[in-house]
């Protein structure tokens, strides 16, 4: 395997997660009684440029298809995530009826719906049908195909260029970074900004995330590497924010090299020495996560066999990626320890989870059930599941989420999201 930005070999091992279906494979139940497709889930990092990556097994354009599953609308505070986003874009650029601002992986419009709100033009690229379709019929202009220099040509050939491109969660999603990146340097206008959100390498490292990893992140990010990735493409980062989503994300700011109107922000040379000082740029600081990884399927397994053994029952919430990753993992198969997961999207509503076989019901499945324990997969979310579903302390309910340990949570104490 050769790293997809230097094109060094690599063989460095970051952690094996051994062979699981891809994350979002849903299955419907005659699928049940058919043969279902493993891809190894081995990740490593290149000893030249730093970047952690899994393989391509399977291709991008057969995970991110037309019956992907995945809505930004369901949940909540990601889409005030995002009109927050929009708020602080709208003072710091003053962005108006002149300007133009295209989201890549626009999903169903969850961001877009903002900048239309407050009358900016706005594009959204978007290679799944399903949810385009649903931000089309909000009134957002949307491309369904894939993001990469030759789609960036062709709007730059349509003087279709963008004063902001937005990528939310979709740099580590793409196999060819490079020819992504040198797409948002064609399509990026000669004073326009381009912010791209991406979960942070140094926060999945040392919390423990290995949940997040799965087939669709092609690539998992530190600042140190990115910054690297975006200058061999003539792109400068001259700010970035940390930001709390899915457990700790960046965000970053990034100019054409030649535009001289934006100032570099120091933080950017203080997360560059952050991460140095923490070992990121070393073979070291990668060394022992397999253990870490595999003591917190330990204490998953141990929770839910004490828990059956007591006669408790346990449900999951959130059909989330990151929740099929730890199942699968753990190797948790069928409903002996897991009675059923709950989720909000009706894409994923009565169907099975992939490689666990768990079925998806909605939330009514809980006030029949009365379960005792309600494990949170996609723990990032806590707060928000929490407080939806506050009314299961009436029979004495509790919440759990499994990463980077164990912790059972009292529903009438909520947390803030990590």
């Amino acid at each position: 395997m050769n790293c997809r930005f230097c094109k060094t070999p690599i063989h460095n091992k970051f952690v094996d997660l051994v062979n699981c279906p891809p994350s979002n494979s849903f299955l419907s139940e005659k699928q049940l009684n058919e043969p279902e497709v493993y891809y190894p889930l081995t990740i490593y990092v290149c000893h030249s440029c730093h970047l952690v990556q899994v393989d391509e097994h399977k291709k991008a354009t057969d995970i991110f298809n037309n019956e992907y599953v995945y809505f930004s609308s369901y949940s909540k505070s990601w889409v005030e995530h995002a009109r927050r986003y929009v708020e602080a874009m709208m003072q710091r650029f003053e962005y108006n009826e002149n300007s133009t601002v295209i989201e890549i992986a626009s999903n169903d419009g969850y961001l877009l719906q903002h900048f239309k709100e407050r009358g900016v033009p706005v594009l959204g690229i978007e290679p799944t049908q399903n949810t385009a379709n649903i931000a089309i019929q909000k009134g957002i202009p949307t491309l369904t195909e894939y993001f990469g220099a030759a789609t960036a040509q062709t709007l730059a050939d349509q003087k279709k260029k963008g004063d902001l491109l937005i990528g939310n969660n979709v740099l580590a999603h793409v196999p060819d970074i490079d020819d992504f990146v040198e797409g948002l340097k064609v399509a990026l206008r000669k004073n326009g900004v381009i912010t791209m959100e991406f979960p942070h390498l140094l926060r999945l490292v040392e919390d423990c995330q290995f949940d997040t990893i799965y087939h669709e992140h092609f690539s998992y990010l530190s600042f140190t590497t990115v910054k690297r990735i975006f200058e061999a493409h003539g792109l400068t980062l001259f700010d970035v924010e940390v930001v709390p989503t899915h457990g700790g994300s960046l965000r970053i700011f990034v100019k054409h090299q030649k535009d001289d109107s934006k100032s570099i922000s120091d933080r950017v040379q203080a997360l560059l020495q952050k991460e140095e000082e923490a070992g990121i740029t070393t073979e070291e600081y990668y060394l022992n996560f397999q253990e870490r990884v595999d003591q917190v399927k330990y204490g998953f397994l141990n929770f839910l066999i004490e828990q059956k053994r007591a006669g408790k029952k346990v449900i999951g919430y959130g059909a989330a990626a990151k929740g099929n990753t730890l199942l699968n993992y753990a190797g948790i198969k069928g409903r002996d320890l897991l009675q059923f997961v709950v989720d909000a999207a009706p894409s994923k509503q009565n169907k099975f989870l992939p490689g666990s076989h768990i079925p998806v019901y909605d939330e009514s499945k809980i006030a029949e059930y009365y379960p005792d324990y309600i494990i949170i997969l996609p723990w990032n979310l806590k707060n928000e599941v929490m407080e939806q579903l506050e009314y299961v302390r009436e029979w004495g309910c509790q919440f759990v989420t499994c990463v980077p340990d164990i912790k059972v949570y009292d529903p009438n104490l909520v947390e803030a999201d990590l």
